[in-house]
């Protein structure tokens, strides 16, 4: 289990990879997100982006399942205020292959209540060619280390 102590600033995780494929994409789009260059291969074919891309809300889902299963599964988390930045930076493809990059920007005590802090992390998901196509800065609380 990891406290809120065990996050030094400047560490650096890695979690995944994890494989996107077109159906799920789709799928995805058609509930959340159902913009024609994420459901229509044809339409896609004819956009910006030359055929199906996954919705940003989609990559930022998936981010958050590989920090889940890779972390906060792990840890003592107690849930998160909100984001200070989201960056959509290149789209996400059929078949790329996610990572997530973790990192510890701050750690800062609560003032008002003992048993927790908060954490400030960038998250950069990169696809299998090192491009980084979603940026994050989170805020995270977590449970500080019990006295023995």
């Amino acid at each position: 289990m990891r406290y809120f102590e065990d996050f030094p600033i400047g560490e650096v995780m890695e979690r995944g990879p994890y494989v996107v494929t077109r159906e799920e994409i789709i799928a995805f789009a058609r509930q959340f997100d159902p913009q024609p260059f994420h459901i229509d291969e044809d339409a896609a074919g004819k956009s910006i982006y030359g055929g199906i891309i996954a919705s940003g809300w989609h990559t930022a889902a998936i981010c958050h399942k590989l920090m889940v299963e890779g972390l906060l599964g792990q840890a003592a988390g107690m849930g998160s205020p909100g984001l200070d930045e989201l960056r959509w930076k290149k789209p996400v493809r059929p078949g790329d292959s996610l990572t997530v990059r973790i990192t510890t920007l701050e750690a800062k005590p609560s003032t008002s209540k003992p048993d927790r802090g908060a954490l400030k992390l960038r998250l950069e998901v990169v696809n299998q060619q090192g491009d980084v196509v979603m940026t994050e800065v989170a805020n995270a609380l977590f449970a500080r280390r019990p006295a023995p």
